[in-house]
């Protein structure tokens, strides 16, 4: 595995528009005519937010995580592995602190299921708590599924094309579809050409920016530059947030067939 040290981005933070800054802000260095107007041999957005979803996965991925959770009067990190085939299959599990090892979360297409060690028991996440914490973090059970909703079942537009440190910065705004059953009234994303996604914003039915996802870290891992440090924190509460950093990962990594089961969540054999 080939990894470079992470070179953080300069200007996190900012925020084009409206109300403040998710995953992925960063300070523009704006080129002389960056607009809509320069996209018109642009990708797709759509094709833009589906190739920025694979990069990430991979044919299939294995990694290793630390996810930490700061509010004002605590802090905690947790440790974790997780396992990624195509758009619908992933499996994370807590490895440290030893307390809440083993804790894990199974993803197959639509459905979700968690288990607790200390319960020896595995529920299902229903589809009404799917926009529920994760693990207390400020990441919803939605945001770890990955879930590739937002391509079909919202229209999207490009609204904004930029030069940021030599690379071409695409801004999308998704909206659902009026019978689409989704929380957000919109969502947009920031994504740079080589498919690494640097913002998202999550606004709700009134045209509140509720909260955001921002890229601070990119660095070359197994062959390609990805987003190796990014936290989420709601508008709301300022001075609360959860990071999410990627120690290490393998792309297109042989799996075995019985990974992504409910067995295998319970009694791990890898």
């Amino acid at each position: 595995m080939e990894t470079r040290p992470a070179m953080p981005i300069p200007g996190f933070n900012l925020i084009t528009g409206v109300k403040q800054p998710l995953i992925m802000l960063l300070a523009l260095s704006m080129g002389p005519a960056s607009g809509i107007a320069q996209a018109a041999d642009a990708p797709q957005p759509s094709e833009l937010i589906r190739a920025a979803m694979e990069h990430w996965r991979g044919v299939t991925s294995y990694s290793e995580m630390t996810m930490t959770i700061h509010r004002e009067d605590w802090q905690r990190s947790f440790s974790m592995q997780a396992w990624t085939e195509g758009d619908k299959l992933s499996l994370v599990r807590v490895t440290e602190p030893r307390r809440d090892a083993g804790n894990g979360t199974l993803v197959q297409d639509q459905s979700m299921w968690t288990y607790s060690p200390k319960i020896n028991r595995i529920l299902k996440v229903p589809p009404s708590m799917m926009n529920q914490s994760w693990m207390g973090s400020d990441f919803s059970n939605k945001d770890i599924s990955k879930s590739t909703d937002i391509i079909d079942q919202y229209d999207h537009r490009l609204i904004g094309t930029e030069t940021r440190d030599d690379h071409l910065v695409y801004t999308i705004e998704s909206v659902p579809h009026e019978d689409a059953a989704v929380v957000w009234g919109r969502e947009v994303l920031v994504i740079r050409d080589d498919y690494i996604m640097l913002r998202q914003e999550f606004w709700d039915q009134d045209g509140i920016l509720v909260k955001e996802m921002n890229t601070t870290e990119i660095a070359l891992m197994d062959g390609r530059n990805i987003a190796t440090r990014m936290r989420m924190h709601k508008l709301e509460r300022e001075q609360e947030w959860t990071e999410m950093s990627i120690d290490a990962i393998d792309f297109d990594v042989e799996l075995s067939a019985n990974l992504f089961t409910l067995s295998n969540l319970r009694n791990p054999r890898q």
